[in-house]
C-alpha cells in the first residue's frame, strides 16, 4: 500500500504527514511492531518521546522497515520530545543525542518541548520529594528553547516545536524565537476541541498536533464512570451513518479541522482502521456538532504539576 496521506506545510517550509502513529503508553515489547504495521500500511510520520521509554523500539521497526527498503529515511517523519527534567541549557543537547541513540537515527523531523514546565535535574524522569510532591526545577522554557534552535543549527533536528502550551506561553516564547515553533502538540478531542488555541495558533502560523484524539482510553489513571468519548452515543451515531468506527470519526474531524492526527494503537487491525480516513468526508454539520460536545474536559491534566509556576492549565484562559 503506498503512502497517500496528505502533508501540511509548515511555517519552515517542511513537510510533515496529517497522520501519524502515537506511541505514548503502548505496551512494551509491542511497540517496534506496532512501527512495522504501521509503516508497511502507509503511515510515514511517528510521534514519540524520551518518557515515553520506548524510543528503541520505535528505533528498532523504523531501522527495520529501512532495512528491508520498504522506506528511505527520508521518507519518514520522526517527532520526539525532550522531558521537563532536561530543560537547564547545558542538558538539552544531550537528551537530543540520547534520543537519536536510542532511535538509531542522525536526525529527527521534530523536536518538541514536551512540557512548558521543568522538574528538578537528575536521574528520576519524575522527582519527588518525601512528601510525594514533584520536585521542580527553576529553568524558564524561553532560555530551554535558544538551545532547541541549536539543535536545528547542528542538524540534530530539522524542525522545533512545543507541546502542552498555552497562549501566554507561546506569545513568550515568539518574543524571542529566532526559529519560531512549528507545531503546538496539544491535547484535542471534542470533549476538549480547543477552538481558541487552534485559532491563535492559526495566526502565528504555528500548526496544531492533536494528541489522544480517541480520549486516550488507556490512560493509567482512568476512573470507572469517566467518560469514554468512542462510546459517546452521538459519536456512534455519526459512525454509523457514514458506516465507520467512533474512532475513524474523530480522526476523520482533526483533519477536516486541518490538525495533525496522531492516535495511537498497537493492534494491527486497528492502525490499519485508523488509517482509512482519506475515504469519506464529514458535512460542516456533522463537525458543529462534535464541536458542541466540548466541555472542556481534559484526559491529560498532569496533576504533579499544578502548583508549577509554568503549569499550562492553571494560570490562562487556553
Amino acid at each position: 500500500m503506498s503512502s497517500k496521506v496528505p502533508n501540511v506545510v509548515l511555517n519552515n517550509g517542511k513537510n510533515m504527514p496529517i497522520l501519524g502513529l502515537g506511541t505514548w503508553g503502548s505496551p512494551p515489547g509491542q511497540v517496534a511492531q506496532a512501527v512495522k504495521d504501521a509503516i508497511d500500511i502507509g503511515y510515514r510520520h511517528i510521534d514519540g518521546a524520551h518518557v515515553y521509554q520506548n524510543e528503541h523500539e520505535v528505533g528498532e521497526g523504523v531501522n527495520a522497515k529501512i532495512a528491508e527498503g520498504v522506506v528511505k529515511r527520508e521518507d519518514l517523519f520522526i517527532t520526539s520530545k525532550l522531558w521537563n527534567t532536561f530543560h537547564r541549557p547545558d542538558l538539552v543537547r544531550g537528551a537530543c543525542e540520547v534520543t537519536l541513540k536510542n532511535l538509531g537515527l542522525k536526525y529527527v523531523d521534530m523536536y518538541l518541548i514536551h512540557w512548558p514546565m521543568g522538574y528538578a535535574e537528575g536521574e528520576s524522569l519524575f522527582p519527588a520529594g518525601p512528601d510525594g510532591k514533584t520536585l521542580y526545577s527553576d529553568v524558564d522554557y524561553i532560555d530551554t528553547w535558544r538551545e532547541m534552535e541549536k539543535l536545528v543549527d547542528d542538524g540534530l533536528a530539522k524542525s522545533i516545536g512545543i507541546s502542552n502550551f498555552n497562549k501566554k506561553q507561546i506569545e513568550r516564547v515568539l518574543a524571542v524565537a529566532r526559529i519560531p515553533p512549528a507545531t503546538n502538540q496539544i491535547e484535542c478531542h471534542p470533549y476538549l476541541n480547543q477552538k481558541k488555541l487552534m485559532a491563535f495558533c492559526k495566526s502565528k502560523n504555528i500548526v496544531i498536533t492533536a494528541y489522544s484524539p480517541l480520549g486516550s482510553p488507556n490512560r493509567p489513571w482512568a476512573k470507572p464512570g469517566d467518560p469514554v468519548l468512542m462510546d459517546d452515543p452521538k459519536i456512534v451515531g455519526i459512525a454509523t451513518k457514514y458506516g465507520k468506527e467512533p474512532a475513524q470519526i474523530l480522526i476523520r474531524y482533526q483533519l477536516q479541522r486541518g490538525n495533525i492526527v496522531i492516535p495511537k494503537s498497537v493492534t494491527k487491525s486497528r492502525i490499519a482502521s485508523n488509517f482509512d480516513v482519506f475515504g469519506f468526508e464529514l458535512t460542516d454539520e456533522d463537525v458543529a456538532t462534535i464541536d458542541s460536545f466540548d466541555c472542556n474536559g481534559r484526559f491529560v491534566p498532569i496533576e504533579s504539576g499544578y502548583g508549577h509556576p509554568h503549569h499550562p492549565f492553571q494560570n490562562d484562559e487556553y
